[in-house]
């Protein structure tokens, strides 16, 4: 792995792909940033374009001289997915083929794709459709093309720069307005929760050769019931218990206790062997909460 070489983050100015782009830039690797907003992370050696994925025009200004490219442009919400289907469709599944079709000219060294465990399963609604079919349309491309990829297929990540609609964070900003958490489920659902920066670390490892053109699950070893992870976060919070379970069980458009249903390609699952211990990743994402 040549660390002198130039790396592209799609959607770098975001949650994961901000991380990335730092753990990219700690190994040596020459980073630029393709993102509609400006990132509130860049770094100084960090070389930014503002743009769509979905330019053809800017895509091609900013893959000049890139060997490797992380994808992590989408609508990745899943509750804007099932609002705006159109959108998730366009920006998950059309603006890959747009990026896969410049590529197919370039012969970078490997695509990098930001995918999710939901491909496992009948849910996720448009985000886990879109996901799927742009798993499948990546691999034709590649046997029609000769692009490397890596599949990185993330579990419920968590940690600072997450957006509103993170599932932790969600509880956490609950907990510090009204003193409460309102769930859709009975708390016995599972988890196995990653910190962003753990996943970050994995995600530049995937550089390897060994996972090319190969699936990578990215979850944590951190298994915890929901009711258990409420239980931690008032307790840090120095707040009452106080969750309001609603009678319906837990979102269709979420999985309980396992997200298993559907058999895309066959993937390694791999975690972390040193990584962010739960209670200080929440105290580290509470803290950048309330200065907010």
């Amino acid at each position: 792995m040549n660390s002198e070489k130039k790396v592209l983050v799609i959607g770098g100015s975001g949650f994961l792909g901000s991380h990335t782009a730092d753990e990219l830039t700690k190994n040596g690797f020459k980073v630029s940033i393709l993102d509609k907003k400006p990132s509130k992370w860049k770094k100084e050696n960090q070389e930014f374009f503002q743009g769509d994925f979905l330019n053809e025009d800017h895509l091609k200004e900013a893959l000049k001289g890139i060997s490797y490219v992380y994808h992590f442009g989408a609508v990745a919400d899943i509750e804007e997915s099932k609002l705006n289907p159109s959108k998730t469709l366009e920006h998950n599944i059309l603006g890959t083929v747009k990026l896969l079709e410049i590529l197919k000219d370039k012969k970078i060294e490997r695509l990098m794709f930001a995918s999710t465990i939901y491909v496992y399963s009948d849910y996720g609604s448009f985000y886990r459709v879109s996901k799927q079919a742009t798993e499948t349309i990546i691999e034709e491309y590649s046997r029609e093309f000769d692009i490397n990829f890596t599949l990185m297929r993330y579990g419920s990540l968590y940690g600072e720069r997450s957006q509103d609609w993170n599932g932790i964070k969600k509880f956490i900003t609950q907990v510090l307005d009204k003193e409460f958490i309102l769930y859709k489920g009975n708390g016995k659902e599972m988890r196995e929760y990653i910190n962003v920066v753990d996943a970050a670390k994995i995600s530049v490892k995937l550089l390897d050769k060994k996972y090319k053109n190969k699936a990578l699950m990215i979850t944590g070893n951190q298994l915890i019931k929901a009711q258990d992870l409420f239980e931690l976060i008032f307790e840090i919070l120095g707040k009452k218990l106080n969750v309001k379970y609603l009678k319906e069980s837990n979102s269709s458009d979420h999985y309980g206790n396992t997200p298993y249903r559907y058999s895309p390609k066959s993937a390694k699952k791999i975690v972390p062997t040193e990584f962010v211990d739960l209670g200080q990743g929440l105290l580290n994402l509470i803290e950048e909460i309330k200065e907010r």
